[in-house]
């Protein structure tokens, strides 16, 4: 890349803004030297990493906490047998339980972050040297008494010492005969042995070594005779105190040293986790984008903006479209003095820049760039009186070295092409280098005022034309490029915003040509038009999302309907076949249990009295539900389909029933034939036997002239219901044994249809007449499994518990 490209687009100072969010001292210095790549594969993998990172960091965190001297402290590892103070220990120490935390938090999620979670597995543990080094010193950077058993026991003889010593000086600040020689009644140091502060008069009043004089020569510093051994105890203490400490701070250092491999590898790492935390962050805070990179080497920016524009500034950021997609190759951008067209040219410039960096760029979805090879950029006036440099001499100078560095794909930026000099030739001159590099094949953006430029855009194959546009009335910018159009540069109306007088204004329409007035209001004109098509394209636009929006509201109303709908068929399909299962159980149960008890009932009517068979109005509706019972099977078998429901039954049989009609009696699922009508009660006759029912209850689904021509045919709907209600316990104390034995046969049939399996009769005790009667009775019942006296708390003898087969 062009060096001054990239200062005239302004890269550095996104590097810097990029620096400024790096967490380690690695880190920055990685980042001070980002600078965009040319190849596709690392443009690609680097843009990929730093979506991933933001990803991450909507809910997850890399904080990474490094001392400032991190770079001193590594470079002291690499030297064999040097030590580290204890503040850069606690500082490595705290980087590394950083680093191996941020790691932590990105392999709990390493499915959705690949790229990081690459890194995270180059992250050694250091916990064991890192917990070391917090055992041996405190957060303050003092190495602790129980770093070691030696340093301890010095540590210990130095606080005896030193007590001992200040107990002997404290004398001589009492003592009368000593404390009146002092100057001061304090013990001070000087070169690390304590001393009193004489007055010089008495230097010999109190023997001992001087060890310096105050600045007047007033006072000496002395250490008494007495305390002199203390002394050289304390010294040689101290001395093996630091040879101690010394010694823990190399061995805690050559703990991280055995393994320079795993921290070579971590902190690598832990650099490339700070570069994607800065680039992301960075990312967001411009609302960044991934951008695809373009196959057809288009450059196609949606909604692009300059990203060292902050929001939130007093002129709102207004998005520009800039867009050369093939066969155009070549985008001339026209328009009003500070219309905004070298903003658009250097955000042109700068976004592929920062996408080819590994930055997400600040444009809409969708966008696409090239990866360019080379790019240069000639923006601004270079001239130069040191080298004899006019403007127009500066802009061939950029031009020649455009064009000897030029190597494709690769992008061409000129501000002003052509200025600097006669505008006719100029404007030759820039239409021929502009087409010179489209002819090699770079992509040209060039911002222009020239008449003969606007004529060459719009008249040329493969030449894009656009211009900025401004309000009609103010002639104030709106910074909306439009394609198409050339855009006019209003240079008197904006000079008469700026506050030129407007006598020099009036002076200089005058002096414009016919023709030049023609064509600016010709394109006056045009921009009015252009800004009604906007208008109006805005408005359809609007239309258009409404009805989007309405219609997806719908679609989406829609499919929640038909997902509730499906929902309730599932559970309702599921209901029904639960139904349909538990009914056939009953049916099954019931019908065994009928033709058990028939068979029960055929026995004891054979061998007992004629008061022990039931009665005929029972063996009538069992007659009655063993033939609905057969019914149901007979039409189970013949594979026939179930009676209407009420809710199924067609809307035209809702008419009053009359006799000869087929009927449903809803209480009990029967079809019969209406046989009389009494007032709101019905004769129904069902397979031969006649009920009663009132008229409400009836639904006719079939008229008397279809029964008359139809074969006859029984259709059975038998529902079956828990009864509720029946007593778990018989009370016949004080019946004969023959009303004992009736109850007890009617209480043990209501148990069986109640599916109770346990119930209990209560007898008494009395002569035992009740108790035997109802036990022959119970052994000789063919739904009794077990029966025996109740237990105690039940009744005792009293009683009979009875067990019912299942």
């Amino acid at each position: 890349m062009h060096a001054g490209a990239l200062r005239a687009l302004e890269f550095d100072r996104i590097v810097e803004a990029v620096c400024r969010l790096a967490q380690t001292p690695p880190g920055q210095a990685r980042l001070a030297r980002l600078h965009p790549q040319t190849d596709v594969r690392i443009v690609s993998a680097a843009l990929a990493a730093t979506s991933e990172t933001v990803r991450f960091l909507q809910d997850g965190e890399i904080a990474l906490s490094a001392p400032a001297d991190l770079e001193a402290i590594l470079t002291s590892l690499a030297v064999e047998g040097r030590a580290l103070e204890p503040p850069q220990l606690l500082g490595l120490a705290g980087f590394l339980a950083s680093v191996e935390a941020a790691a932590a938090g990105i392999r709990r999620v390493r499915s959705t972050a690949p790229a990081l979670a690459a890194l995270a597995d180059a992250i050694g543990s250091f916990e064991t040297e890192t917990s070391d080094v917090g055992r041996r010193i405190d957060p303050a950077g003092e190495v602790l008494d129980d770093a070691s058993p030696e340093l301890k026991s010095i540590r210990d003889r130095l606080r005896k010492q030193r007590s001992r010593l200040r107990g002997t000086l404290e004398s001589y600040l009492r003592g009368k005969d000593t404390a009146r020689y002092l100057q001061q009644q304090i013990v001070t140091d000087r070169n690390g042995r304590y001393v009193l502060v004489v007055r010089a008069e008495n230097r010999s009043a109190i023997p001992g070594i001087v060890h310096g004089s105050s600045a007047s020569g007033a006072s000496l510093f002395l250490e008494p005779l007495s305390t002199v051994e203390i002394n050289n105890d304390i010294v040689a203490l101290q001395q093996q105190e630091a040879e101690e400490i010394h010694r823990i701070l190399l061995a805690l250092v050559d703990g991280f040293r055995t393994r320079a491999a795993d921290l070579q590898r971590t902190i690598e790492a832990a650099t490339e986790l700070d570069v994607l935390q800065a680039r992301a962050r960075f990312s967001v805070e411009v609302d960044g984008v991934q951008p695809a990179l373009a196959s057809d080497g288009r450059l196609e920016l949606r909604a692009a903006r300059h990203p060292l524009l902050k929001k939130g500034a007093p002129t709102p950021v207004v998005p520009v479209d800039v867009l050369l997609i093939p066969p155009a190759r070549v985008l001339v951008i026209t328009g009003p003095n500070t219309g905004g067209k070298t903003v658009a040219l250097k955000t042109a410039g700068l976004l592929p820049l920062m996408a080819q960096a590994g930055l997400l760029i600040p444009a809409a979805e969708g966008s696409q760039v090239p990866v360019f090879r080379s790019v240069f950029a000639d923006i601004g006036d270079e001239q130069s009186i040191a080298e004899s440099l006019s403007t127009f001499s500066a802009h061939i100078a950029n031009i020649v070295a455009t064009e000897r560095a030029l190597a494709p794909p690769a992008l061409v930026l000129l501000d002003e092409a052509g200025t600097g000099t006669d505008p006719a030739e100029g404007g030759a001159l820039a239409m021929a280098i502009i087409d010179h590099f489209r002819r090699r094949g770079a992509m040209v953006v060039a911002t222009t005022h020239f008449d003969a430029l606007k004529t060459y855009a719009s008249t040329t194959s493969g030449v894009a034309s656009a211009g900025f546009g401004f309000d009609p009335t103010t002639f104030a910018p709106t910074y909306r490029l439009a394609y198409g159009s050339p855009g006019s540069s209003l240079a008197l109306e904006i000079a008469a915003r700026l506050g030129l007088p407007a006598p020099i204004i009036e002076q200089a329409r005058a002096h414009r040509g016919e023709r030049e007035s023609q064509l600016a209001d010709h394109l006056a004109k045009v921009e009015r038009e252009l800004q009604g098509l906007e208008h109006e394209r805005r408005l359809v636009a609007r239309e258009r999302q409404t009805i989007e929006e309405t219609t997806g509201r719908l679609a989406a109303r829609d499919q929640d309907l038909r997902d509730r709908e499906e929902t309730f068929r599932r559970r309702l399909d599921q209901r029904l076949e639960e139904r349909l299962r538990d009914a056939r159980r009953e049916i099954d149960a019931v019908v065994e249990a009928l033709k058990s008890r028939t068979a029960t009932i055929a026995a004891d009517a054979a061998r007992r009295t004629a008061r022990l068979v039931p009665t005929g109005e029972t063996g009538a509706a069992r007659a009655d539900a063993r033939a609905a019972l057969d019914g149901i099977a007979e039409r189970m078998r013949a594979g026939l389909e179930p009676a209407p429901t009420p809710a199924s039954a067609p809307a035209g049989d809702q008419r009053p029933p009359a006799v000869g009609d087929r009927v449903l009696v809803g209480a009990l699922g029967l079809e019969g034939i209406v046989q009389a009508l009494h007032d709101r009660e019905a004769e129904v006759d069902v397979r031969g036997k006649r009920l009663r029912a009132r008229v409400d209850e009836l639904r006719v689904i079939a008229p008397a002239a279809t029964v008359a021509a139809a074969p006859a045919r029984i259709r059975v709907n038998v529902e079956m219901q828990p009864r509720d209600g029946v007593a778990s316990e018989l009370n016949v104390i004080g019946n004969s044994v023959d009303e004992a034995l009736t109850r007890t046969e009617k209480f043990l049939d209501e148990a069986l249809l109640a599916e109770l399996r346990s119930v209990r009769i209560i007898h008494g005790y009395g002569t035992g007449q009740l108790r035997r009667a109802i036990a022959g009775f119970l052994q000789s019942h063919a739904f009794v499994q077990h029966f025996a006296p109740a237990p105690d708390n039940q009744g005792g003898g009293g009683a009979t518990v009875v067990e019912l087969k299942e």
